[in-house]
């Protein structure tokens, strides 16, 4: 009997992953060996600048900055994580800014480096619902990238060392913040109602975003070109029992991502965390489209070269 392949694993447990973490779905001829990562933005910097893992989870935008100056993993699409983010941007509640055109000449922070995908997609939002150009805006780093041979615009600066996004927006510094979760009582969202205005996106455009997936080693991929179909169908098939509880769910028991979750399958009518390319070309499209607006990617690259191609035609 062949033994498995020994897979050093990192993916943070949640829903749609529970059922490979606790060992109940196994993927063919591969022992995954997951470790525990704490902080999980920390996993994904030392995969993109050591490649210390076999197989990490990974924020999209991170991958596609990744792979644009060529570090040498390949994703699969499966998609752990998604959420909405009009939420994201938060401004001081006795500021003066009350709609996005107000963030214009004006400083507005972003929660760790400039290309979190969270920062992506909100500020996509800013600048297709809300007429926001981006470059008009000085944006505020809390801290680096992960893609250390990434360098931002011009108008994306660092913030002043020992402070602290809230401190900055309490105290006039930044007109706005996003990807903070701040949770203070003098802090607001900036859109109204970004939920229900999220659902209302959701509905028009289909596009669910996505802010996390998975990537191997290419390594891996050249001598063993099983693994990603193998991978693939693992976690398709670790997600099928979450998305059953999902719909047979209380909605008033959820909370965070499950929550959001249900309200996209009652929204759409399908699964909320649909795996495979092709389902997800349209979201793909546009945060690339996003990422080049913003000064993090200087091309569209073809969308088939991102993803294993052993995986190109799943789907689940």
């Amino acid at each position: 009997m062949t033994e498995p392949l020994i897979l050093r694993t990192v993916t943070r447990t949640q829903g749609a992953n529970a059922a490979l973490k606790d060992g109940s779905v196994t993927p063919e001829g591969i022992s995954l060996r997951f470790e525990e990562v704490p902080v999980l933005v920390q996993a994904f910097r030392r995969m993109v600048r050591t490649l210390e893992f076999d197989v990490c989870e990974m924020a999209v935008t991170t991958y596609l900055c990744a792979r644009s100056f060529g570090v040498a993993f390949t994703a699969l699409p499966v998609f752990l994580v998604r959420g909405f983010h009009h939420s994201a941007i938060q401004v001081a509640i006795d500021s003066g800014v009350n709609s996005p055109a107000d963030l214009a000449g004006r400083r507005v922070g972003v929660n760790r480096g400039y290309t979190v995908t969270t920062g992506v997609w909100a500020r996509g939002i800013l600048g297709e619902f809300y007429g926001v150009d981006p470059d008009t805006v000085t944006w505020v780093r809390s801290g680096d990238e992960h893609v250390e041979q990434y360098r931002p615009p011009a108008n994306v600066v660092d913030a002043e060392p020992g402070s602290s996004l809230e401190k900055m927006l309490l105290g006039g510094e930044l007109a706005a913040v996003i990807g903070a979760d701040i949770a203070d009582p003098r802090v607001t969202t900036l859109l109204c109602d970004p939920e229900g205005t999220a659902l209302d996106v959701l509905r028009d455009s289909g596009i669910y975003p996505a802010n996390h997936l998975m990537v191997v080693k290419d390594e891996i991929l050249r001598s063993r070109p099983d693994v990603g179909h193998s991978l693939f169908r693992a976690f398709v098939e670790a997600k099928r029992p979450y998305i059953d509880r999902l719909a047979k769910a209380d909605p008033e028991s959820l909370a965070g991502a499950d929550r959001t979750n249900w309200l996209v399958a009652q929204t759409t009518g399908s699964d909320p965390l649909p795996y495979g390319l092709d389902a997800n070309r349209a979201m793909l499209d546009k945060l690339v489209a996003y990422a080049i607006v913003q000064g993090i990617l200087p091309e569209a690259p073809d969308l088939e070269t991102l993803f294993d191609p052993a995986t190109l035609g799943m789907s689940g």
